[in-house]
């Protein structure tokens, strides 16, 4: 980061594009609040395959039958073990117990003509594997190197371990990358998402979601300045996010929004049961993701997120995400709340042209509508589980009696 601001210091007022699979938390958090625009190029080079990843503890006899089966469809292998005092003795250790496999050498700390001649050697295929540490990471492309052994996965950081699995998968072949870690229970809960993220993004085009998840992992870190790292913790991250996109709506010569959030209860259980999410890290952030969803297509793909990370999605999660798709439709009619209570619903705060309120009788005559309130009952028979039936049935009657194309019709 010092490096860019130094760049940029040369020249002011200079337009300035950067490339990256992962962009760090802190340069994706400008770009998601308006500080910096931000475009995705999603589409993978022809012939590409995803990287099949593991993720488990180490086992030395998965580690020789991944070697052995990329070797015999005449591939090469890394092994990336990240202390340079110990690697030659890794290194020996696995030329004992897989006598035929030819073992180069490579760290950055190696004499700049050693490591040039160990590498020009490991392109010519006189190596089958290359026992290396992260040197690996950047810029690296061996087409023929198709297979990835991680020793400590768990010590490196996500869009660190989304940058070395990218050094294999560069051909026509399906790549195999092995990510081990020691006993759970010595790992951190960060280290546990971390890896838990790299086996669950394993597509083509998956870097972003992994930026995302390491945003939510890390923290946004300071706004200003070369540091990597910072705390926000003095006004909470949705105040921050909150004056950040005041302060750029203003310099933008916008007058921000005032929001109001539209009040639902519609009496439904809908929490994150320990059972789906354990980590309450990540509880609380899907309780924001779905408060700062703005449209139904916003919340269908975090339900399509959570349904591709954690499985099923259970009913009370399912009840969370509806209370969030009724508080954006309320949003786009500009309702004011919507809430059952004893078989009748009432939604406050409605006010339809005279178009949609004839469309809305014609819906339901069951629909008790006032003007110059702007408030909408309706009582209905049925027990709890059918209050969802309901309510997504009145809001659909709101939506068309509020479209303008309904009120030319009428």
């Amino acid at each position: 980061m010092a490096q860019k601001e130094a760049l940029r210091n040369l020249k002011v007022k200079v337009d300035v594009l950067a490339l990256s699979a992962t962009p760090i938390p802190r340069t994706l958090q400008m770009s998601l609040s308006g500080v910096r625009d931000i475009s995705v190029i999603e589409t993978p080079p022809r012939d590409r395959h995803p990287i099949q990843t593991y993720v488990g503890l180490y086992d030395e006899s998965l580690i020789v039958r991944g070697i052995e089966r990329e070797i015999d469809r005449g591939g090469q292998a890394f092994y990336l073990h990240n202390r340079v005092e110990t690697i030659d003795r890794t290194a020996a250790h696995l030329a004992e117990i897989m006598p035929r496999v030819r073992l180069g050498v490579a760290h950055g700390q190696m004499p700049e003509q050693q490591l040039e001649k160990v590498m020009l050697a490991f392109l010519r295929g006189d190596y089958d594997v290359l026992v290396t540490t992260t040197i690996i990471e950047s810029g690296l492309d061996i087409p023929n190197a198709n297979t990835l052994i991680v020793e400590r996965a768990d010590l490196l950081g996500l869009a660190q371990l989304y940058q070395i699995r990218g050094r294999i998968g560069r051909s026509s072949r399906i790549a195999h990358a092995y990510l081990f870690h020691p006993d759970e229970a010595a790992l951190t809960e960060e280290a546990q998402a971390r890896l838990s993220t790299l086996a669950d993004y394993t597509e083509l085009g998956s870097g972003f979601k992994i930026a995302m998840r390491d945003l939510e992992i890390r923290g946004a870190g300071n706004l200003l300045g070369d540091e990597q790292s910072g705390n926000i913790a003095a006004v909470g991250f949705e105040m921050y996010v909150s004056m950040l996109h005041e302060t750029v709506e203003a310099l933008q010569g916008r007058e921000p929004a005032v929001a109001r959030v539209p009040r639902v209860d519609i009496g439904v259980n809908a929490y994150v049961p320990s059972t789906f999410i354990a980590y309450e890290a990540a509880k609380v952030d899907l309780h924001r993701r779905v408060a700062a969803a703005r449209t139904q297509e916003d919340l269908a793909s975090l339900r399509e997120d959570l349904g591709d990370r954690f499985g099923a999605v259970p009913e009370p999660v399912e009840n969370l995400l509806f209370l969030g798709s009724v508080r954006v439709a309320l949003e786009k009619r500009g309702a004011e709340s919507l809430v059952v209570r004893q078989q009748k619903l009432t939604v406050a705060g409605l006010f339809l042209p005279p178009g949609g309120r004839e469309v809305l009788r014609l819906r339901d005559r069951r629909y008790v509508y006032a003007p110059a309130t702007g408030q909408l009952t309706i009582s209905f028979r049925g027990d709890d589980r059918e209050v969802r039936q309901v309510v997504d049935q009145v809001l659909g009657d709101i939506l068309s009696a509020g479209s303008s194309e309904v009120d030319e019709a009428v």
